[in-house]
């Protein structure tokens, strides 16, 4: 193919060739501030290069026709969306589905999410996101696996296979856009399109390995971040997009900037036209310019100028021809219309698997599981019968119709059970007219369940929030419930983190029921009535407070550690500097217990070879079936540059029956003992370790054992 590629270009004309790295929305789907209008002719011009916010048989075909059937060349079209969580069947939001810390099913929504998508016609998707965000403020944090490097690095590469298949030119396979480079989630105050100013360390550290895993992965795209990253711009970042990427890590495949993302350069302030944000884009390598269509109107005059060279676009538009053929395009350019789709019935199944996986359950009293003798239920709140909101943000072609409300799997799971609703306020609203009759509801009632929360519109993409508590009114209409004395559960639907610190204090239960997707109603109600006992862990830590933020297990200590005894330690005054719930808290049914941890050997040689093994004994005491998650943590205890108080370095997952002991067993590399030195070069450095393993970073629970290491 590289004899055609070369050929094609030898016949293009210069517009013809940046009408290759132009890509246009045709706005199906909102996913920016402006779109393109009519893109008819300028495709029939051969001045667009693939569409995005575009699907459907018909008018991608259309589409795609006018390209190779109406223009010079006939080069094909690729066809983008944003499938974060699914397609037509919609998953749990990335934050949630983290949650399971289970690759193979990471992998497994992605797969259904590609083979819906491709069948529709559409070639790549701007997924995974793979921002670490530490800080529930930014509405993305939605979008993404969480807090922790590993996690999100171990997720890269699930979501790239799902994506793309055995193969890229596969019917069902995707093209997986790796977003968004790199460290959007450390977006100053959580403010969406914000600067990040962060240091060197913490970006090799914690911000660039989950790309790096995507690039191993074989991701087909990248795409550049919005904000800028210690004053410069990324969508201009020669040194880690060319220099890091391409030629230090042998990434090949495409970089996308997000949408404008090049023509907002000026408003950065780092060029003084679009015609210099063109030129400053695509020599720091950036390919493909979504939507402001700078390089269409700029690439010639800066090429006049002598700001770029000719080669530099014919390189982008090498590596744009090359993914079209990687796609299958030139063989067959409506070869993913039509593919064979997974059956509804088998996608709906694995919808509601992950989705009863994904609930968290955070606080129980024994209230939960609901007796199934219930007769007499209250279903309070706006987020009970809030059938578009399950969807949460990025629900692509998602139908809210085919989406299972709360209310509707209650009603589903307790058919002998009255169950009276009312919606009592609604979501981001101070009418209060409705808390009398809900109120009443509650007190008649056996039991209550409270559906609190967000909309989906108030996470995602500029959604980001200074306040995290609840919308309007809905904590006085919580307050009402709980004045009744009924037992009562809170169901919260959220992107993210909300502050409920007095909630889950007061309630008898309280559930983080995240956005679901197309199954949310029928996993909760399986949760909440002991049909499933839950499994979901938290992929980032809960605070207690705003004022928190950012709070996260791989934290590294001061020199004055807080102490509860001495004042004059790292503290709030007015607050415990403590999560609410730690990163992988969830409680279960039938919780696990861990026992006699051990390490061999007791001591290693990093000059040895082999591996380290950590062994525990996890046993069930209860009497139901379990899933539990145990983490293990490493504390370097005296090292050349002060280490994380814990670093994730492994997970497991283990089911129990009752009454069953198993032994759970990590089998670390020496690489696992190694440390960025003060060059930020990754190093062995011989001393003492103290290994953690637990079923969440609650320190004060975790087992300790301590290894040492020797040159």
């Amino acid at each position: 193919m590289t004899t055609t590629i070369e050929r094609l270009l030898s016949e293009m004309t210069l517009d013809e060739k940046i009408g290759q790295l132009n890509l246009v929305t045709a706005g199906q789907a909102v996913t920016g501030p402006i779109g393109n209008g009519d893109i008819s002719e300028n495709i029939r011009a051969g001045f667009v290069g693939g569409v995005l916010n575009i699907w459907g048989r018909d008018e991608i075909r259309a589409a795609q026709r006018l390209a190779t059937e109406e223009t010079r060349l006939g080069i094909p079209l690729f066809f983008g969306l944003d499938v974060l969580h699914g397609y037509k069947t919609i998953f749990p939001i990335p934050l949630a589905e983290a949650g399971l810390f289970d690759p193979l099913a990471w992998e497994r929504s992605a797969r259904v999410a590609a083979a819906e998508a491709a069948a529709d016609g559409l070639d790549l998707t701007f997924a995974p996101m793979l921002d670490v965000a530490r800080d529930p403020r930014w509405g993305r944090i939605a979008e993404g696996p969480g807090e922790d490097p590993l996690v999100a690095s171990v997720f890269a590469k699930a979501k790239v296979r799902g994506f793309q298949g055995a193969r890229l030119s596969g019917r069902s396979a995707v093209a997986a856009t790796a977003k968004h480079f790199c460290a959007g989630g450390a977006a100053l105050g959580g403010r969406e399109y914000a600067p990040v100013d962060i240091s060197e360390r913490t970006l090799e550290e914690v911000y660039l390995p989950p790309f790096l895993a995507a690039v191993e992965a074989g991701c087909a795209a990248i795409m550049p971040a919005f904000n800028s990253l210690n004053g410069v711009p990324m969508s201009m970042h020669r040194d880690l997009l060319t220099g890091r990427l391409r030629e230090e890590h042998g990434f090949s495949g495409l970089f996308i900037s997000d949408y404008t993302a090049i023509a907002e350069l000026v408003e950065h302030g780092v060029a003084a036209s679009l015609v210099e944000a063109a030129a400053l884009a695509l020599r720091a390598g950036v390919d493909v310019d979504m939507v402001s269509g700078v390089y269409v109107g700029g690439l010639k005059q800066a090429l006049e100028r002598g700001l770029v060279d000719l080669g530099d676009i014919d390189g982008a538009v090498r590596r744009v021809l090359k993914l079209k053929n990687d796609l299958g395009l030139f063989d067959d350019p409506y070869r993913r219309l039509g593919a064979t789709e997974i059956a509804q019935h088998e996608t709906n199944a694995l919808a509601l698997d992950i989705a009863r996986r994904a609930v968290t359950l955070l606080t129980n009293k024994g209230v939960l599981p609901l007796s199934p003798k219930l007769r007499r239920l209250a279903v309070i709140g706006p987020l009970a019968d809030a059938r578009g909101e399950m969807l949460g943000p990025w629900s692509a072609a998602g139908a809210p119709e085919n989406c299972v409300t709360i209310l509707e799997g209650l009603r589903n799971a307790l058919p002998d059970a009255e169950i009276s609703f009312h919606p009592g306020c609604g979501i981001n609203d101070d009418d209060r007219s409705g808390f009398e009759q809900a109120k009443a509801i509650c007190a008649a009632s056996e039991a209550v369940v409270l559906c609190l929360g967000e909309a989906a519109g108030m996470s995602g993409e500029a959604a980001s929030r200074a306040r995290l508590t609840l919308p309007g009114v809905q904590r006085q209409l919580a307050e009402e419930a709980l004045s009744t004395g009924v037992p009562t559960v809170a169901v919260l639907c959220s992107g993210r983190p909300l502050i409920i610190g007095e909630l889950a204090e007061k309630a008898g239960a309280t559930l983080a029921a995240w956005f679901l997707g197309s199954q949310a109603g029928a996993a909760v109600a399986q949760v909440l009535t002991g049909r499933f006992n839950p499994t979901g862990r938290l992929a980032l830590a809960w605070p207690r407070e705003t004022g928190q933020i950012p709070v996260f297990h791989a934290q590294r200590s001061s020199g004055r550690p807080f102490n509860a005894t001495n004042p004059f330690t790292s503290k709030y005054i007015d607050l415990s500097p403590e999560p609410l719930f730690a990163f992988g808290h969830g409680l279960s049914y039938s919780q696990a217990r861990l026992g006699n941890l051990r390490v061999s050997p007791s001591a290693f040689s990093f000059a040895e070879a082999g591996e380290i093994m950590v062994e525990a004994e996890a046993v069930n005491e209860a009497g139901a079936l379990v899933e539990e998650t145990v983490f293990l943590f490493i504390h370097d205890i005296a090292a050349s540059v002060a280490q994380p108080q814990m670093a994730l370095k492994a997970w497991a997952k283990v089911s129990l029956a009752p009454g069953e002991t198993k032994t759970v067993k990590f089998n670390l590399a020496r690489e696992s003992f190694t440390l960025l030195d003060r060059d930020l070069k990754p190093r062995f450095e011989a001393g003492e370790f103290e290994i953690l393993v637990g079923l969440s970073a609650d320190r004060s629970a975790l087992l300790s054992i301590r290894t040492r290491a020797f040159e």
